[in-house]
Order: C-alpha cells, then structure tokens, then sequence
C-alpha cells in the first residue's frame, strides 16, 4: 500500500489506536498533556489526531505504540519527520540504545512521507526516499532493453507509463545536463508522440515517465505479428495500417510545423499500442541514450543508416551523446534539407506498412533490395540493403506491390497505388523534389477517403502550415533513381475533381477552416502542444516570438473550444520546480 495524507487520515482513528494500545494507556490517551506547565489543555489524543498520526504508525510499525506518549512529552510530531539517522536516538525509543531499532525508524517514516510524481512535473528523491510507483513489468516489450520497463502510479489508475531509466554521471549525463534535457521535452505532446509525463531523479539516476507504453515497434511487427494485430478481422486489420500511415503522416506534419524535425524516423522507433495506437518515439536525447544500450557510441548503426536519407547516407551515433542529428541552427535551407530527410525516411516506414498488406514486409524486402550486391563465392560480408544506396530495386518492388493491388477486390487496396506513388515522391534523391510534411498529410487524408473509402480518418489537423499546394505535387512515374543532368522534372500534377471529397477538403484546408479540427476514434489522447523538447531550427528568438503573438490572436474551430495557443504553444508562465529533500 502506497501511503498519502488522505490514506492516513482515514485509517488512524481512535479506534485504530486504542486497537494497538493496552487498557492503561488506553485511558491515557485522554488525560491532560504531561507538559507545558498547565499552558494547554490539549490532550494526548487531541496531539495524535491533529499532529502525531505519522509518527504512531511508524511506531506500530516497529512494535512500539507505547512509545507515542514519550515522544508527545517531548513535543515530536509529523511535522519533524523526517528526523535524520544520526538523529533518531533522541527518540530514546528504547531504554538503552538501539542502533537497529533506530535504523528501522529512520527508513519506516518515508513510507509515511512519500511525494508522487504528477504530470508535468520533475521531483529530485533523496536516496532514501521511497518513489511511489509498481513495475508492471520487468522489460519492456517493444526492445527488452534493461533501461526501459512499464510502472504504474498509485494515484493514476489504470495507466502504465513507458520509463527510461538513465545513469547519471561519467559516461553518460551529468544532473544538470538530464534536467535541461527534460526541461527541454516535458510540454512537447501529441497523440501519436511517446510524450513526457513525469520525471524524477533517484540514486544516481534520472528517470523519465512517458506516456503511452508501447506493447511492441515497427521492427518487430516486420519480424512477427503481434496477437493484438491477428485477432482483428481482415479487413479491419488492413483499414488499421492505413490509419497508422495516415497519423504517422499527420505527427510528422505537426512536428515540421513548429519547425522541429524528427530525425531518426525508423522501425525502432515506431511504436504501437494493444488498442492498436501508433506513435513515434526516439527523438530526444533519451531515446539515444537507451537506443545505443549504453554502449560505445561509435558503432555503426545499421538500421539508422538503412533508412537515413541519401543526404545523411553514412549515419552513426554521434560520438557523445546528444539529440539525433539535425542540421545545425541558422539557414533555412539547412531546415528544409532536415525536413526533406524526416520525409525519405517516412517514406520507407510507410512502404514497410504497405509491403506488411501483403505479407511482403521484413526479410522478403530487405532481400529484395540488396539483390544487386549478392556474388558468387563465400564470405560473411552483410550486404547493403538499405533505401538509399537501392533506389532501383525499392522502385521495381513498387511495381510489383501496385499490380499485387490491382488483384485485390477489398476497398482498401484501391488506394494502395495512388499512396505508392506518393512514396516515390517521398523517396526522390534529390531533397528538393519531395513533398513537404503538410502536402504528405493532405494527399493521404485524400488518398483513404476517396481510395480507400475510409469515411473518418483517426485524426485529421491543420498545423498552419504556410502554403499547401497541392498542384505542385507531382505524382507520375517518375524513376527514384537520379535523373540526367539538365532533365526537366517528371510527372504530372495531382488534380482532385472539383465535385470530390479529396477537393472540398483541400478547399477548407486552404481556407484555413480546418484549423484545430479534430476526428477521433476511440482516441483518449492529450492534446498536442509544442515546446522545446527538440531543437528550433533556422528560426530566430524574435521569429519564434512573432509566431507565438500570431497564434494568440487566431481563434480555434474545434467543439472543445481550446485557443490555437492552448494546444500549440508552450506555457511559459511555469517556472521550474527542483523540490529538495528536507532533514533536521
């Protein structure tokens, strides 16, 4: 039992205590305090029900009830707790002295003394202290790294929280560096974020509480399908990774936004839930932290550099560690050359999902694309099979998914080839030719009601993108392979009918009428909101300031009535808290 100051006033009552004292003190208890010289009338209950509850349970904890009406004489109450170790021998507990009794008084009152986490709030625990929380369980399903387990909070229920566990001090990060790296995350939420919920420091390490625990990632949807996934009817199965398509679109489309960048978009690092919730995880400091097992930083990392863009080809761990790599601060084509990479490494998410309808996806895939390297003779070299450097094949593996759905008769794999054709785009060499964050999202909302006859897509929002112009999206067939120099660009535009869905919606859209308009199914999610838990980039301090004032003057559409600033903008009227661990 996870002890609070209602718990404790409920359960020690008088009979609670005249339960665990004998007849004579029992009459005790109502006489007239043996101090203060005639200065009080209160009595010895009087002090335990106003002042003393702690102090008596830590007592019938130890078997020593009796020992309340000493401790009153000599005026101990809740309010000294918690009394120090070297200290507690003024207690006189026992006739003589006690080193062990002691001890066990010392470390009972912090069960009494707890202090649960909350969201949004950072809690520094003195070693001693008792954290409030149960592991639900011991690894954590989506990468069984020991870093990361589930817990649940005593006073959330029903919650389990995903928790990172990271060590503080040489070779990893100082306590310092940990509570800037989370000052930096804890207002940065959306609903398909793995988003900060809490966090605390405990004997020399910080522990971060994100929120929703994921059941199992990407990578190992593409090795095994989960239970959760096979237990759904098949045409529910394939409606749900187009959802999933479409959200991850829409996050990613958020992120851009507010000028943040995902940058390490990967299997790994997408998530999901056993109520079938997709998220993306592995873009702070932290991620990379576990992500790298705490591990020598300088190893290749194979699946960073499969789905890197070709711009960020040779991909390793930075050698200490920080965020995932981004492009530095300052020039706006630095941003959109970041943003352009968040967009080829979506892309090949998105066709691991689509290659998953077929039963194509993992191993099958990856063979597929190194099949250009393979030769004759023996050796254990491991083959290049990564987007990037197999344009080519990813293309004739395109072609094949695009006639494997033209075979199909259910609704859904109508929109399989318009959505191929759009990851083409998304998997252009050159960064320039793919579309932005925000035109991925409209084409795909526009691809699964009209295609794939979806009539409400889990989540559809316009995060004020400046300018979504969809008729300069060219989707034709256009080769991923770069073309001659001086070759004109290939394609043709996309064009919605007039009279269609795809083109009231790409209306409102423009019109702005979209702004903050939510469609949930069997969504209990957070509100999205901005901070700074992944680095602004190519924006000024007075551009960001600028922004923000412009926000605070549009009003939101949504029938919850929250302002544009409530669900986008970072609340900077709260000051950081560091509570600190109190002794006599």
């Amino acid at each position: 039992m996870w002890w609070d100051d209602d718990s404790i006033e409920q359960i020690v009552t008088r009979e609670f205590v005249c339960n665990r004292l004998l007849p004579e003190e029992i009459e005790r208890l109502d006489r007239q305090l043996g101090f203060g010289e005639n200065l009080t009338d209160g009595t010895y209950w009087e002090w335990i029900e106003q002042k003393a509850k702690k102090v008596f349970l830590i007592l019938t904890d130890l078997g020593l009830p009796d020992q309340i009406f000493g401790l009153i004489d000599d005026s101990w109450d809740d309010e000294d707790l918690p009394i120090a170790l070297d200290q507690v021998e003024r207690l006189a507990l026992t006739p003589y002295k006690d080193a062990k009794i002691e001890k066990k008084f010392y470390h009972r009152q912090f069960h009494y003394l707890l202090r649960h986490l909350q969201n949004g709030a950072h809690l520094d625990y003195h070693d001693d202290e008792l954290v409030p929380l149960d592991v639900a369980e011991k690894k954590h399903a989506a990468n069984h790294n020991p870093h990361v387990d589930k817990v649940m909070l005593p006073r959330e229920p029903g919650m389990v929280f995903c928790r990172y566990q990271i060590p503080l001090g040489p070779g990893s990060l100082s306590r310092d560096q940990f509570i800037r790296e989370v000052n930096g995350i804890r207002h940065l939420r959306n609903d398909h974020l793995l988003s900060y919920w809490a966090s605390y420091t405990h004997r020399e390490a910080g522990y971060v509480l994100f929120t929703p625990a994921s059941e199992f990632s990407l990578k190992s949807l593409l090795s095994s399908t989960p239970g959760c996934l096979k237990n759904l009817e098949k045409n529910a199965r394939r409606q749900t990774v187009m959802n999933w398509i479409h959200c991850l679109a829409d996050t990613v489309s958020f992120l851009h936004s507010q000028g943040l960048s995902h940058g390490n978009i990967r299997p790994s690092t997408v998530l999901f839930s056993n109520d079938h919730r997709v998220f993306f995880g592995g873009f702070t400091r932290f991620h990379t932290l576990i992500s790298t097992g705490m591990t020598d930083s300088s190893s290749f990392d194979k699946e960073a550099y499969d789905y890197a863009a070709p711009e960020h080809g040779d991909r390793r761990l930075p050698s200490s560690p920080s965020f995932p790599p981004r492009a530095a601060d300052g020039g706006g084509g630095a941003v959109s050359m970041t943003f352009a990479a968040d967009i080829f490494s979506l892309g090949c998410v998105i066709l691991e999902l689509l290659s998953f309808l077929f039963k194509k996806h993992g191993r099958p895939f990856a063979t597929h694309r190194a099949a250009k390297h393979k030769s004759a003779g023996r050796g254990g070299a491991v083959l290049d099979c990564s987007f990037q450097r197999n344009l080519g094949q990813v293309e004739t593996w395109i072609e094949q998914l695009t006639k494997d759905a033209s075979k199909e008769d259910s609704p859904v794999f109508r929109g399989v080839a318009p959505m191929l054709q759009l990851v083409k785009q998304m998997l252009a060499p050159n960064p320039a030719d793919r579309p932005s964050a925000g035109q991925v999202q409209a084409r795909m909302y526009q691809i699964l009601t009209e295609a794939c006859g979806i009539a409400e897509p889990h989540c559809v929002h316009n995060y004020g993108s400046p300018e979504l112009d969809m008729a300069s999206l060219t989707l034709g067939s256009s080769p991923l392979s770069p073309p001659p120099p001086g070759s004109p660009p290939q394609g043709s535009p996309l064009q919605a009918s007039p009279g269609s869905p795809g083109a009231a919606f790409l209306r409102r859209w423009r019109s702005g009428s979209l702004a903050g308009d939510r469609r949930r199914r069997d969504s209990g999610g957070n509100s999205s909101s901005s901070g700074g838990g992944i680095r602004k980039m190519g924006t000024s301090a007075q551009e960001v300031e600028n922004e923000r004032e412009t926000r605070r003057t549009r009003k939101d559409s949504s029938a919850g009535g929250l302002g544009i600033p409530e669900i986008l903008a970072r609340d900077e009227s709260k000051s950081w808290h560091l509570p600190l661990y109190a002794s006599r």
